[in-house]
């Protein structure tokens, strides 16, 4: 004979709630570390996004702040292809005594299309 403790509600879905309001209603909530206060300041800069104060209270409202700002594009250029890319492709270029199309230059899945199809063989 086998013992299996049962747990209720072990497998039901979440019930979710406001997240906002349910931490403002903890007053347990732990005040955001300095560390992690620093990061949101700077990533604030970086993305040109105001910086809410009142998230520095608590520390589970500043990280989901933190990972919505990191999940957005940081700068215009991420789309870029990378300087060794650029090269790789340009040696392509003179190998073959073609022009590599400007539209390449400005994004890196164009360029790496372009180089996968003009490989020396």
């Amino acid at each position: 004979m086998s013992f299996q403790p049962q747990f209720p509600g072990i497998f039901d879905a979440p019930v979710a709630k406001n997240a906002a309001a349910e931490d403002a209603a903890t007053p347990d909530a732990l005040p955001a570390t300095e560390k992690q206060i620093h990061y949101a300041q700077a990533l604030a800069l970086k993305t040109g996004v105001k910086f809410p104060a009142d998230l520095a209270r608590n520390r589970a409202a500043l990280s989901r702040w933190i990972d919505a700002q990191k999940s957005a594009p940081a700068c215009k250029f991420t789309n870029y292809p990378s300087s060794k890319q650029v090269a790789f492709a340009e040696r392509i270029a003179r190998l073959k005594r073609q022009q590599i199309p400007p539209e390449c230059f400005r994004d890196r899945t164009m360029m790496s299309r372009w180089i996968d199809g003009n490989k020396p063989r």
